[in-house]
């Protein structure tokens, strides 16, 4: 009778996998949900290190787990995320209504890490359950909708979460997790009880008067199986705790590593305390905080303080080394008057600019150079080097004096207005007419040699010592007298099309401007103007020049963008590439997250063209020449460009023996002096040994300069900065 009526109930079973799977029903906790209506709430406790435990904590993690899998979508793969804000509260309040728990955040905090445990767990069950073999291996056919769970998860949801769990990203997730848990060096023995409760119970069996144990001696219990029978591993590890534990005091336990992970030897993890289970931090372990990480507040207050410590060490040391080098320098008045006379300075009284160059390059003040043949300072003969000079505008005030006047025991600059001091002559400028016609002389000179070249516009390039960097100055009298001079203004400039091949707007902010004048490193923002600077002044209106160079953004593809987004990084190149059918140069400057260097890249002919001023190989950047070989080679299959198999991975990387920067700083500016000579010579090709016209083994402070003079310029005629 048996066998008939189970035949007769396979005969009489319904086809859907699903609904042979229904046996014993959802968990919905509808006790509560009852008990809830009559007002009747559960108590649960805690122990000493705030974890769950008594007769309802099993009963609140399971509707912790009804009311996840109600609120929470299974689609939701970050439980941090900020859109669940509103779900998790709603969670809380409904346990509220249930339990008698304290309102308080971190309990709060421990509840709501509990149910994203829970929603991990639920999302995996689904996983394994209609997404797995019996190999452990994803299907690859359409897994049917579980309706067992309808009331839970729609068919859209169970829809994006097949779609999650096949991606190719989870499933090498998924693979490596799955060979690190799959045979465990010392396995967990005691089930759903966890470490909480597991104490509660030894404690109650012991009749113990402690209130917590060690968490070895729980990590030794919860390896104990049925038979009572402990492995000697997990023994050989208690023991050695054991003997740790006698010799390392609570502080050191807490501040480094707990005895058993030194036993273990491994990490331990923040937040977390091995052998102690959910909930338990350092915090409540040791009833002291560990030591906290200082906020973003006090690290630059901390920082301010010592570069004012460091500023101030400065000027000490340039003070004592300034009054070292005049007694050093200064000679008895003789009958015969040195003579003082330099011949790159106007002769008599010109009006002049003063600057410093420590601890940075810098304008300091205004006043009148006296290059008289002759002239004494104070009685004595001026040092070697150095002119003697009127103080009458002081621009920056806590600017020191290059030699301190011993005679009125002055030693900042602003202490001299009125008066005269002696000045290096490398860091007078004369701020005279004459200068600014052999200015325009030089250029021409210059125009000239270049035959058949649409040259850049050049700006002040007088003699070496007696050049005027006007426009920076006239720039950053612009930024002083306007809103740019507050932290935090910025610019806006648009960036057309054409340049990077989508419209964008470039932000410029007063750090950017405070660089160029302190002659800083360069932020991407500068180096995207002075690409606007070129494509306006040399490009624009010239098919020719426009159709032959093409550039790359440095803000769609740099360093950190190639780590974290390699596709997106290598579909923009590609279609970049594709946006012209003809020979192009793509002039690409590559931040590699401390150094900028320069690619020119021909995709058509495969040739990739490395332009590095401190001399290193592409080899030191693996992963920027991996995207690029790559998006040459899709490009060769999206134009169905035919290569020989022998020949198919050869993309030639060449590197070009171009100027190279003495100082840790110069890198942009190099980087755009590299653009601006290709972009001149005009040429697809780069010679090795780079061009004829533009070869030396370092560029000049005078060459860099100029470079910032065009920005500066730039700047001033687009009128980003008015006033």
């Amino acid at each position: 009778m048996a066998s008939d009526q189970e035949n007769s109930q396979d005969a009489n079973a319904p086809d859907d996998t699903s609904e042979k799977e229904i046996t014993r029903g959802i968990t919905i906790m509808k006790s509560i949900i009852r008990d809830r209506d009559k007002a009747v709430t559960y108590n649960v406790n805690w122990n000493a290190d705030n974890q769950l435990i008594g007769s309802n904590a099993a009963k609140l993690a399971s509707y912790i787990g009804t009311l996840v899998r109600m609120h929470i979508p299974i689609t939701a793969t970050r439980w941090s995320n900020k859109e669940l804000g509103s779900a998790k509260d709603k969670i809380w309040t409904e346990i509220l209504r249930s339990f008698n728990i304290e309102d308080t955040t971190i309990r709060k905090k421990y509840i709501l890490q509990l149910a994203g445990k829970r929603h991990r767990g639920w999302r995996t069950f689904l996983t394994n359950k209609y997404l797995k073999d019996k190999e452990i291996f994803v299907v690859e056919y359409d897994p049917e909708y579980p309706v067992k769970y309808a009331i839970f998860i729609t068919e859209e949801e169970w829809v994006a979460f097949v779609a999650q769990r096949r991606d190719e990203n989870f499933k090498k997730v998924s693979a490596t997790n799955r060979e690190r848990a799959s045979n465990p060096t010392y396995a967990y023995k005691k089930g759903r009880l966890g470490y909480a409760r597991l104490e509660e119970k030894i404690l109650d069996e012991t009749k113990s008067d402690a209130t917590s144990l060690p968490p070895h001696v729980l990590w030794k219990e919860a390896r104990v199986g049925k038979d009572g029978t402990v492995r000697d591993d997990v023994q050989h590890i208690y023991d050695e705790c054991e003997t740790l534990s006698q010799s390392i005091s609570t502080a050191e336990d807490q501040e480094n590593r707990s005895v058993l992970s030194r036993a273990l030897n491994v990490p331990e993890y923040p937040g977390r305390v091995r052998g102690k289970g959910h909930g338990c931090t350092p915090t409540s372990l040791y009833k002291n905080p560990r030591r906290r990480n200082p906020s973003n507040q006090e690290v630059m207050e901390t920082l301010q303080a010592l570069q004012a410590q460091v500023l101030q060490l400065q000027k000490d040391n340039e003070r004592y080394r300034c009054m070292e080098k005049c007694s050093s320098q200064l000679k008895e008045t003789s009958e015969k008057a040195s003579i003082n006379c330099q011949n790159k300075f106007p002769e008599g009284i010109s009006s002049c600019q003063l600057y410093l160059s420590s601890p940075t390059y810098r304008l300091v003040g205004k006043g009148k150079v006296h290059n008289t043949s002759g002239d004494l300072l104070h009685h004595r003969p001026l040092p070697d080097g150095h002119l003697k000079v009127s103080v009458d505008v002081v621009l920056d005030k806590d600017a020191l004096l290059p030699i301190p006047d011993i005679v009125s025991e002055t030693t900042l600059l602003r202490d001299a207005i009125g008066s005269f001091v002696a000045w290096p002559l490398d860091l007078i400028f004369i701020d005279d007419e004459v200068f600014a016609q052999g200015s325009q002389q030089l250029s021409q000179k210059i125009g000239s040699r270049q035959k058949n070249k649409r040259d850049l516009p050049v700006t002040s390039l007088p003699k070496k010592g007696a050049f005027v960097p006007r426009y920076q100055i006239s720039l950053e009298t612009l930024v002083d007298s306007s809103d740019m001079a507050t932290a935090g203004a910025i610019r806006l400039l648009d960036m057309e099309e054409d340049i990077f091949g989508y419209s964008c707007t470039e932000t410029i902010g007063k750090e950017d401007l405070e660089h160029i004048f302190r002659h800083q490193e360069l932020g991407v923002g500068v180096i995207h103007t002075y690409i606007r600077f070129l494509y306006d002044n040399f490009m624009r209106g010239n098919d020719q020049l426009s159709n032959r160079f093409r550039f790359v953004s440095s803000s769609l593809v740099n360093k950190a963008l190639i780590c974290r987004e390699p596709d997106s990084c290598r579909e923009y190149l590609v279609k970049r590439f594709m946006a012209s059918s003809t020979n192009n140069l793509y002039l690409w400057p590559y931040n590699s997250g401390c150094h900028w260097l320069l690619l020119a890249i021909d995709p058509l002919k495969e040739v990739v063209y490395f332009l590095n001023s401190i001399d290193g190989e592409w080899t030191n950047y693996p992963d920027m020449k991996q995207l690029v070989d790559t998006s040459i080679k899709v490009f060769r299959s999206q134009r169905q460009a035919r290569v020989p198999r022998t020949k198919s991975s050869n993309i030639t990387w060449i590197k070009v023996q171009c100027p190279l920067q003495r100082n840790g700083i110069d890198c942009g500016y190099f980087v755009m002096r590299f653009m601006r000579e290709i972009i001149n010579m005009n040429q697809i090709e780069i010679p090795i040994t780079y061009f004829d016209e533009y070869k030396c083994a370092h560029y000049t402070r005078l060459q860099l300069e100029q470079i910032k003079e065009e920005l500066c310029q730039y700047f001033i005629e687009k009128r980003l900065i008015s006033i």
